[in-house]
């Protein structure tokens, strides 16, 4: 071997080495960027609203990172970490809305279907012959929030869904209900032939790669189970009740909640059959104000305002009845959107958006019942402030 060779090859060695310490330390100004854009929204956010934890996700560029606050518990002053369970509230109704869009996919039901032909005896009731896509959408016909706490068995529910008159025709109303996408995932499941929570706790989250995601928190987790805090701030946490595993019974970790957001954004690799009926979820139904209704996610046209978003996400569009307009044919899912939706339990509050065109994304899950209008504000600033593509 030559000295002309030897140096060459050091040469080349000491330029890979230059390329690989210039990655490294791009990685690392990248992620100090995105720490401070997250550090910017979450710590006075924290501080205004009195939340004990905070657990940030966030994908740009489609690299994911987590950023942990605070405390899972203000007696034990615990740490929150990246194995932090928070309850997800209405978030867990994404998941509901995939369950059952797979199932369509796999030609188990279709969101046509009428809620009779799952649950017999409402059949020739207006419930009944409600659709399922209806359910998905909030769009029945008027139901209430929540389901009526006199109701505490299967029995009881079906007897107060027979009952039940809609206030509005099918399809000219969002009402958002628990009861609604609560029956859709009874039916969901009833069709895949298997409990819910099984169908979701076993076959759902390992087919997406989530590992830290349950209904029911097993004894060998409950000290990862952040202590939440209502709005005045006394300890709670979810009592459950009927319906609540179908609406808002997931509890969950940021980084599980960015791997949902990287499936939905097409980023890991899935079984195809799942892919699709994640996909599925994205089609826009129904016009709402500023808002497109999907199968329980709802978007927006990106670049989106602030304003648009607060006004999606409001307690009047929660509580109100807001007069829709269907979309005819239904609007084929789309990358350049923002998709999110909210949660709140009465200790928790989440928040989950991403644009896929962009290939960025947030989760934020607090352990205190604080204003939807903080998180979405917060998720905003952090994303447009990080999002190159929109430069």
């Amino acid at each position: 071997m030559t000295f002309a060779t030897v140096s060459a090859r050091a040469a080349a060695l000491l330029c890979a080495l230059y390329v690989v310490s210039g990655a490294s330390q791009a990685a690392d100004e990248s992620q100090a960027r995105v720490r401070q854009a997250v550090d910017a929204a979450i710590r006075p956010m924290m501080v205004r609203d009195a939340i004990p934890g905070v657990a940030v996700g966030v994908i740009v560029d489609g690299r994911a990172q987590v950023f942990n606050y605070g405390v899972v518990s203000t007696q034990s002053r615990k740490p929150v970490t990246d194995g932090t369970l928070f309850e997800l509230g209405s978030v867990s109704k994404t998941f509901t809305a995939t369950l059952t869009a797979w199932a369509q996919v796999d030609g188990q039901l279709s969101l046509s279907d009428d809620v009779g032909r799952f649950l017999p005896d409402l059949r020739g009731t207006p419930f009944g012959n409600v659709s399922l896509l209806a359910l998905g959408t909030h769009t029945p016909g008027g139901l209430p929030l929540q389901v009526p706490d006199d109701i505490r068995n299967d029995g009881q529910l079906m007897r107060y869904f027979k009952a039940w008159r809609p206030a509005y025709a099918p399809g000219t109303y969002r009402t958002y209900a628990n009861p609604g996408i609560g029956a859709l995932g009874l039916i969901a499941a009833k069709s895949m032939g298997q409990d819910f929570t099984a169908l979701i706790e076993q076959r759902l989250f390992p087919a997406l790669g989530l590992r830290n995601s349950y209904i029911d928190v097993p004894a060998a987790r409950t000290a990862d189970y952040a202590q939440g805090y209502t709005k005045e701030g006394k300890p709670i946490r979810m009592a459950g009740g009927v319906l609540a595993a179908q609406a808002y019974g997931v509890k969950s970790t940021a980084a599980d909640m960015l791997r949902f957001i990287e499936a939905n954004m097409k980023l890991v690799r899935l079984d195809s059959q799942l892919q699709r009926a994640i996909t599925q979820t994205h089609t826009g139904y129904f016009r709402a104000g500023t808002m497109t209704q999907d199968l329980i996610w709802e978007q927006y046209p990106f670049p989106v305002a602030l304003s648009a978003l607060l006004e999606g996400n409001s307690t009047a569009m929660a509580l109100d009845a807001t007069p829709v307009k269907a979309i005819a044919p239904p609007e084929a899912p789309r990358d350049d959107v923002w998709i999110n939706k909210t949660g709140s339990t009465n200790g928790f509050g989440s928040y989950v958006a991403f644009v896929p065109a962009r290939r960025i994304g947030i989760v934020i899950l607090g352990n205190r019942n604080f204003p939807i209008a903080d998180r979405v504000a917060a998720a905003h600033g952090i994303l447009e402030s990080l999002d190159r593509g929109g430069q």
